[in-house]
């Protein structure tokens, strides 16, 4: 062997346990990701990404100093319970969880891990937090609500159909657990703009056609979809019977409108995850939930399907068009 291999093979030597050590000494960080939604869902899987990719900016690389579970629990309750279990037994330093369903099971199973929720409804009704600006549990994260959000909803939805004179708010008892939040606006806007208030629960997927069905059926009625996470789950679905029975519907999310819907006004998902990883960050850097406030959206999106407009026979005004962040034609 050549003195000058040598020299560097014997350099490379002494190097290998101060790297070990380095490695030692830093840490692997575990963060648990519970949605309710299917594995194969796309939107969701871009959530994550966007996620991942925030946090790596942020300097936390996944599969370098920083590991993340990912549990798909869809919207069935039992596998979501199941799936909430399996992520606190792993211990992590913090949990994000995606819609109330997910972040009620979450809160059952432990009050000392971190839980970073997004897209939940009403956290103070749900009782997740003890108020907004102070969270004063283990849980804290973004509503994806804003109060007067349900009569933006109706306004939208007459200016776009304005003979519509009753709108049903389509909802799934079991995962839209914060109901009430929405109730009593929904009637009083209703009544605002001279229209009928009807509540129109779905309790499972075979439901979905009869209560479609059934307000179409009335003359003059709209739909508004509220950010359920049963609803989310079945957008496509959806969209598709409200194409069918010739029915105006105004939803929460833009992947509604994408996927077909006449129009959405909310938040955006991808945004939301991404302000998440800046409390996960927080969070393994030391801060506590119960410091970090609960944010409101900072942005709300509206978006129309011009070629579900015209499949309604709908013309959308001028105004409402210019108005819009995105049109789909």
């Amino acid at each position: 062997m050549r003195w000058r291999e040598f020299i560097t093979l014997l350099g490379g030597a002494t190097a290998w346990p101060i790297a070990a050590r380095a490695q030692q000494g830093e840490r692997m960080r575990r963060v648990g990701v519970l949605l309710a939604y299917l594995e194969s869902d796309h939107d969701a899987q871009s959530w994550v990404s966007a996620f991942r990719q925030e946090l790596g900016k942020l300097g936390w690389a996944d599969g370098d100093n920083i590991h993340i579970d990912v549990r798909w629990a869809t919207v069935d309750v039992q596998a979501v319970e199941r799936y909430a279990k399996e992520l606190v037994a792993l211990q992590p330093d913090f949990i994000l969880t995606c819609s109330t369903p997910a972040t009620a099971a979450m809160a059952q199973q432990t009050r000392t891990i971190p839980i970073i929720f997004v897209m939940v409804g009403d956290p103070v009704g749900s009782g997740f937090v003890e108020s907004l600006s102070r969270p004063g549990r283990n849980l804290t994260g973004f509503t994806n609500n804003q109060s007067p959000l349900i009569g933006k909803w109706m306004e939208l939805l007459k200016e776009i159909a304005p003979t519509v004179t009753r709108a049903a708010m389509l909802f799934n008892p079991t995962t839209a657990s914060f109901l009430a939040y929405y109730l009593n606006p929904f009637k009083a806007a209703a009544e605002s703009f001279g229209m009928e208030a009807i509540v129109a629960p779905v309790q499972d997927e075979s439901e979905l056609d009869s209560v479609v069905a059934t307000q179409a059926r009335q003359p003059n009625s709209g739909l508004i979809v509220i950010p359920d996470a049963f609803m989310v789950a079945h957008r496509a679905g959806i969209a598709m019977l409200a194409a069918r029975y010739r029915i105006p519907a105004i939803y929460s999310f833009t992947f509604f409108a994408e996927a077909g819907g006449l129009m959405s006004y909310g938040v955006n998902p991808l945004g939301e995850f991404q302000r998440a990883a800046s409390y996960g960050d927080r969070i393994l850097k030391g801060a506590k939930p119960s410091e970090l406030p609960v944010q409101a959206p900072d942005k709300l999106k509206l978006v129309i399907n011009l070629k579900s407009a015209k499949a309604l026979g709908l013309d959308v005004p001028l105004f409402l068009r210019q108005r819009a962040d995105d049109v789909i034609e």
